[in-house]
């Protein structure tokens, strides 16, 4: 497989780090292009691999496949070894289920919540919507941890690492950087989330890059 996957800025693309979290756990060679954001030709960078503007950017040969949510199906189908849905029918329905969720839901907790890997913010108050989100995304955690997580002795959300923990990975990231109180299955979940190999690998590369001040607040 010959594959190049184009992602944005490490510490700040959220749905670059779903696919490269997702690539690199899946065991899978590729080659990494990275485009800064915030850039004056961070566009036209972007374009030169998609139409559609955005990062992330699979290609394959000739096959470009972009959107997270695609790429992490595409790896399913070509690199079933790397275990990217749980093998469980009834664990695969929900993650696909909680990752189609994650995938178009919680704007509120998004905008108040930019990704910043390397920063961390005390006592940051969430609005009321964004703290529903956060309650949303704690109760879906624990829902598939009870149900499938805990009983199959694992420490992810379905047992062993699964796409929808790919999904969910710049969320653990945005709950660490802006201290979001959480639970006791939560926090057990966002520990074992921070020290996942290729989630590590990710932020580990996002603290090299240059900081991008449009992108910075206090």
């Amino acid at each position: 497989m010959s594959l190049k996957l184009v992602v944005g800025s490490k510490n700040y693309s959220s749905w670059s780090m779903r696919a490269g979290v997702a690539m690199l756990h899946s065991g899978v060679a590729y080659d990494e292009i990275v485009i800064p954001l915030g850039q004056s030709d961070t566009h036209e960078a972007i374009a030169r691999y998609s139409d559609a503007g955005l990062v992330p950017i699979l290609i394959d040969g000739e096959q470009t496949i972009w959107d997270s949510l695609a790429i992490i199906e595409y790896l399913a189908e070509t690199a079933p070894e790397g275990l990217i849905w749980p093998a469980d029918p009834a664990a695969r329905a929900m993650a696909r289920s909680v990752s189609a969720e994650m995938h178009s839901g919680f704007g509120a907790l998004r905008r108040e919540q930019p990704m910043n890997c390397r920063r961390r913010y005390d006592n940051f108050a969430l609005g009321e919507e964004a703290a529903k989100d956060a309650a949303r995304i704690c109760a879906l955690w624990r829902d598939a941890r009870n149900r499938f997580g805990q009983p199959h002795g694992g420490d992810y959300l379905f047992g062993d690492f699964s796409g929808a923990d790919a999904m969910f990975a710049p969320i653990v990231s945005r709950f660490v950087t802006y201290g979001v109180p959480t639970d006791a299955i939560a926090d057990d979940y966002i520990a074992a989330m921070m020290g996942q190999p290729a989630l590590r690998s990710w932020m580990d590369s996002a603290q090299q890059e240059p900081i991008i001040p449009r992108y910075e607040f206090d």
